[in-house]
């Protein structure tokens, strides 16, 4: 998976969101495990052996989480973002940037890495809050889409 999809599954270390936060009006904070057998992969991206995203915040005005994906060699790379959730493009790592806006019952997200590339989605929660789904769209710089969908399970 590479860290432009990866960051596009928010589908996203470090940083334990607690249940307090969850209890003040942020439904999407918390611990969230990727589900590999729900999810679906852009065609040739490799799975990760694990995937942890961590949401500290996510309203109307800020985003605060980090993603943990370690690979199947055993490398764990972790990237973190605490920027406000306006829409704007804010550095994510070295090469990307990213932008989140809260938009009803939606949370989304744009990914931009080096060159054209972009991953967008949109991320939403079950009715019990229990799994959160995220749609997403990778634009490759060679301007050709491909769809997938990640799955996260709240642990």
């Amino acid at each position: 998976m590479t860290v432009l999809s990866a960051a596009g599954l928010l589908s996203a270390a470090g940083l334990l969101a607690s249940g307090e936060a969850y209890a003040q009006g942020s439904p999407f904070a918390g611990r969230w495990h990727w589900n590999k057998a729900q999810s679906t992969l852009p065609p040739g991206e490799p799975a990760p052996a694990d995937l942890v995203v961590e949401i500290a915040r996510a309203d109307a005005a800020h985003v605060q989480w980090s993603i943990t994906v370690k690979e199947q060699g055993g490398e764990s790379n972790v990237e973190s973002f605490d920027a406000p959730a306006n829409g704007e493009a804010y550095p994510v790592g070295m090469d990307t940037a990213a932008s989140f806006r809260l938009s009803g019952s939606a949370l989304q997200a744009t990914f931009t890495g080096p060159g054209t590339a972009t991953d967008t989605l949109s991320c939403t929660l079950s009715n019990n809050g229990s799994k959160m789904t995220c749609d997403g769209q990778l634009r490759q710089e060679d301007g050709k889409t491909v769809r997938y969908v990640d799955v996260f399970d709240r642990s």
